[in-house]
């Protein structure tokens, strides 16, 4: 009998209301099934978003130290728990154990980052322009926070948005990817265990057309924060705006890799291993283009395709495989689309290109690393997100034209440049329009105390991760304490 699973609401584990659920099965054999998990609807939204609103009352009232301290108790436990954890990421969304060790640790960090925070949460003093008179500022909480999270990085992702939160005195409503359930419910588990007082933080279930969509509308929700599509971002910041409601959006990239003539070549390659097939390329920040000189395009190239028809391929849980799954049927779709769009488009295709099922690969969702060169900047598959083990190599004779193709994509969220020369590598800080820029690293690899984020169709300009984060929480409040005794009318001249 399969195991069934609920949502976690007002400190209760409970089932959907409807009590109706989905199933949960592996990417890499959809013959496991994990478990089922509540199918909820706007009802269990309710419920959440009240029993949020209503811990909201006194949670804020929590000192923000001491807030710091439970997240600290949540990661401590995420450490006891990593290999636990990382394997439930495995087996629900696919990528290899080693990537979800890393997805772990990125939420112990982003727990400890934070909960030292708890300690600062800065504001500003300044001078006063009347005599005994005071000024500052100070961060506030907001209120009801609703959170919706992607598949991906399901640990990560969900940490980088609810520990900011919660330090800044706000509560929380989850919305997880339905692909990737079991990781949140065992995140939630580790919330309660730490001491997270009911209503704080409260776990929905269930699609995001129902669930996520409830979310966003719900007239209790202050803030809504978001990763995911550009797509279903736009339709998120429209029912946000038309409500005035404070929205974040971390969205799409379309991340570019340049490689100068006198870059470290090996060192690029395997940067663009790494970028491109790291999460089976399902990654925001996922290397798919690479710009490369033409004076070394082939020998990159070579040497590119060489090294991806040697990944090996499968059960993530085997600890020599590579690169696991895409996610689901409809993204294995997704990705055989975009291969005929770049046959169609005269890119030529150097290697894979097909789904992968033999052997243990039968009775999943795996798919060939992918390499296409000849491409052009303005096909395509070098503009559109393709979300999976695709990499696009485009041919450049000069560092300018490398920064324009670079930057001629409707996305900026990462980017990297492999040279030796100082100049350039400056130079490519200062022109690249992206939220993210490497010097001789791929595309990949972001580290919790520096914001995250793009620009473009990448987002709507706010950042997570670092400090940043916190303006994405918290409303400012200036205040002025006047101890003069007297009536003081600031910029009125008295004279």
């Amino acid at each position: 009998m399969a195991n069934l699973f609920s949502n976690y609401i007002d400190g209760k584990w409970q089932p959907a209301k409807s009590s109706k659920t989905f199933e949960n099965r592996s990417p890499a054999n959809h013959n496991d099934l994990i478990g089922l998990f509540p199918a909820s609807d706007a009802a269990d939204v309710d419920a959440a978003v009240s029993a949020a609103k209503k811990a909201f009352a006194s949670w804020r009232l929590v000192p923000a130290p001491k807030r710091g301290e439970i997240l600290y108790r949540v990661g401590e436990l995420l450490k006891q728990h990593k290999e636990e954890l990382a394997r439930i990421e495995t087996c629900e969304m696919g990528k290899v154990l080693k990537e979800t060790r890393g997805d772990v640790q990125e939420g112990i960090d982003c727990a400890f980052l934070n909960a030292g925070e708890g300690r600062r949460l800065f504001g500003e003093t300044t001078p006063a322009e009347l005599p005994d008179k005071f000024a500052m500022s100070v961060r506030m909480p907001i209120g009801v926070c609703g959170l919706i999270t992607p598949w991906n990085f399901p640990l990560a992702i969900p940490t980088w948005k609810l520990f900011p939160a919660l330090i800044c005195g706000n509560t929380v409503v989850l919305k997880p990817a339905e692909d990737t359930p079991h990781t949140a419910s065992r995140f939630f588990e580790i919330l309660v265990e730490a001491g997270v007082p009911p209503g704080v933080v409260n776990l929905v279930h269930g699609r995001g057309e129902e669930v996520g969509a409830a979310l966003v509308r719900h007239r209790d929700v202050q803030l809504v924060s978001f990763t995911g599509s550009a797509a279903v971002g736009r339709e998120i910041a429209s029912v946000c705006g038309q409500n005035l409601k404070r929205v974040s959006l971390e969205l799409g990239g379309k991340n570019g890799q340049i490689v100068m003539e006198d870059a470290d070549l090996e060192l690029a390659v395997e940067g663009a291993l790494w970028g491109a097939f790291g999460t089976t390329g399902q990654r925001c920040t996922a290397t798919s283009r690479l710009i490369v000189h033409r004076a070394v395009a082939a020998k990159v190239t070579d040497a590119l395709v060489a090294r991806a028809e040697k990944i090996r391929i499968g059960d993530g849980l085997d600890e020599r495989v590579e690169m696991g799954p895409l996610i689901n049927q409809a993204a294995r779709e997704k990705v055989l689309r975009y291969i005929e769009i770049g046959k169609q488009e005269s890119a030529r295709l150097r290697t894979g290109g097909a789904i992968q099922n033999s052997g243990n690969c039968a009775n999943g969702y795996f798919f060939q690393p992918t390499i296409f060169d000849q491409v052009k900047p303005t096909m395509r598959i070098a503009q559109e997100e393709i979300f999976g083990p695709v990499l696009s190599i485009i041919e450049i004779g000069s560092f300018e034209e490398a920064i324009a193709v670079l930057n001629g994509t409707p996305y900026g969220l990462s980017s990297s440049i492999y040279t030796n020369d100082v100049t350039r590598a400056f130079r490519a800080m200062r022109d690249i329009e992206t939220g993210i820029t490497y010097i001789n690293g791929p595309t990949i690899g972001a580290e919790v105390h520096l914001p995250f984020g793009g620009v473009k169709d990448t987002g709507n300009g706010h950042r997570e991760a670092g400090t940043a984060v916190y303006d994405i929480f918290t409303e400012w409040k200036s205040i002025y304490v006047d101890y003069s005794g007297k009536l003081q009318k600031a910029q009125i001249d008295n004279n």
